[in-house]
């Protein structure tokens, strides 16, 4: 008997419908078709076990099963519940009943319990956009299906309930979500304050504007000068994530199996600081089955790299696309997914080899050439990409033991917050762009008119240092932040002196 059970196929952060095709014919085998992976080929073994824990078993029968689309590379575990389904219902164990409003997700245990899966929210939208009503999934995983709003999700933990649920349909209240409970992902910043930095006054201004227009920075200074202290204090100053951002970054997660099971939807932006020994797959994302990378996982937050000469040059150089694009495409053989890449880099780096480079009192002991060598590690274009470069000095003794009290990350957010309003505003016709660092071309001419005073400084600047057309877009949109900041309409040529100061690696007198 030919029966046919929904699904659904994650491809990147989206998911397609898969059609499962059940027929049990006479003779004496089990096949899956419509290219299964490993983890669905071997199924068979799951889904007898668990059948046999409700009284039944799979049928001594020939069994077809078709995951169609049949061209399309089918992954996971995620499969075993609605095969389990199918086959009850093709040895007619299940009232035969129209299951074309169900979708069916989950892998089962050996004792018939239904276990988590990945990309159960992908899976979710997309059984919503196609139409279905129901999803059936692991309880574990239903409060994060239950994000997406008109889909009945049901939730289980084991497989007799779902064919308990099946054969007597009985009026079972959905899961609810409720995003006063989201679960938010373990990030509390209250004990990285900017109230507790004395001093530094200059980096905690860059700080503002590079959160207030999402903007790459770097941080270059000696030893024990505060750069991972100041950048671990960033995501405080952050605004709010929006809903569109939140569901991305929830199904980034969601995907790459990094959604804990109390969180359905994550509001805190991520702040990733990978080891500067990872690999470039490891950053970008891949694998023989691609999953997401740091700078996925990263995106709407903050990927922070400390000590950037010391990751691999190859490591270093995949990022360049990325930041120019905001999405990573990975292609193998037979596919190729895309994975969102929108997140804020912050970078910190010694000067030098022995780190004393420009240093107030301590003598740099490196050779000549030396700090032009170290710094030659990154390379010219991934520099031109990062849009503020900050020097940064020791704190002063008195400024360190001073008892007076600092600006807090709280009072920062806030203007932070305003200027982002500002920015939200001015792009809300435009999907995609939320702040001015994702600014085209087009929105640069229309939003950002430089009068003449404007130009000539930035013309001479732009021949003094040499600075490539690429850092002369990236000025003007940090001047168009720091104008939203002052909440002036118009850029001013101050806003573009400062802007000039924050690209301190394009000087040619640098490091020699």
């Amino acid at each position: 008997m030919l029966v046919k059970i929904y699904s659904s196929a994650v491809n990147g952060i989206n998911a397609l419908p898969v059609t499962i095709e059940v027929n049990i014919l006479n003779g004496a085998k089990f096949i899956i078709v419509g290219l299964p992976d490993n983890a669905i080929k071997e199924s068979q073994q799951r889904v007898d076990s668990a059948l046999r824990q409700i009284g039944s078993r799979i049928p001594g029968k020939r069994i077809i099963i078709n995951l169609a689309p049949a061209d399309v590379k089918k992954e996971g575990s995620a499969y075993d519940l609605p095969i389990a389904i199918g086959i009850l219902l093709a040895n007619e164990e299940l009232p035969l009943q129209d299951f074309r409003e169900f979708v069916f997700t989950g892998e089962l245990s050996l004792d018939g319990s239904l276990v988590p899966v990945k990309g159960v929210l992908p899976i979710a939208v997309n059984a919503f956009e196609n139409g279905f009503k129901n999803m059936i999934v692991p309880l574990s995983n239903a409060n994060e299906a239950a994000v997406v709003k008109g889909l009945h999700v049901y939730g289980f933990s084991h497989l007799r309930e779902v064919v308990d649920f099946l054969k007597n349909p009985q009026p079972i209240t959905p899961v609810i979500f409720n995003m006063n409970e989201t679960g938010e992902m373990p990030a509390d910043f209250s004990f990285f304050d900017f109230k507790d930095v004395k001093g530094q006054e200059n980096v905690k201004r860059s700080m503002e504007i590079a959160a207030a227009g999402s903007h790459n920075l770097l941080i270059i200074g000696p030893p024990g000068s505060g750069k991972t202290m100041l950048s671990r204090r960033l995501p405080g100053i952050l605004p709010p994530m929006t809903l569109e951002e939140s569901l991305e970054t929830t199904k980034i997660h969601s995907v790459a199996g990094k959604l804990p099971p109390h969180v359905s939807l994550i509001t805190t932006r991520p702040f990733r600081a990978p080891h500067h020994t990872i690999s470039d797959i490891a950053l970008i994302g891949g694998g023989n089955y691609p999953l997401p990378g740091e700078i996925s996982l990263a995106c709407n937050g903050v990927l922070y790299l400390d000590e950037l000469p010391e990751f691999k040059r190859n490591v270093l150089e995949v990022m360049r696309q990325p930041l120019e694009d905001r999405k990573i495409t990975i292609s193998r053989a037979r596919s190729s997914v895309e994975y969102p890449a929108n997140f804020m880099l912050i970078a910190s780096m010694n000067p030098c080899p022995c780190g004393y480079y420009n240093h107030p009192t301590k003598e740099c002991t490196c050779p000549p050439g030396a700090v032009r060598k170290y710094l030659s590690r990154i390379s010219g274009p991934l520099l031109d990409r990062i849009d503020m470069h900050i020097e940064v000095v020791p704190v002063e003794l008195d400024k360190m033991t001073s008892a007076n009290e600092t600006e807090s990350s709280s009072c920062i957010r806030e203007r932070v917050i305003r200027a982002r309003r500002i920015q939200t505003e001015r792009f809300k016709e435009y999907a995609g762009i939320y702040c001015n660092a994702q600014m085209t071309p087009t929105l640069l001419k229309k939003y950002c008119p430089l009068d003449s005073a404007c130009l000539t400084l930035l013309k001479t600047a732009m021949q003094k240092f040499g600075l490539s057309a690429r850092a002369y877009d990236r000025i003007i949109k940090l001047s168009r932040t720091i104008a939203d900041l002052e909440d002036t309409a118009v850029i001013q040529p101050h806003h573009i002196a400062e802007a000039i100061q924050y690209r301190s690696l394009d000087k040619d007198c640098w490091g020699r």
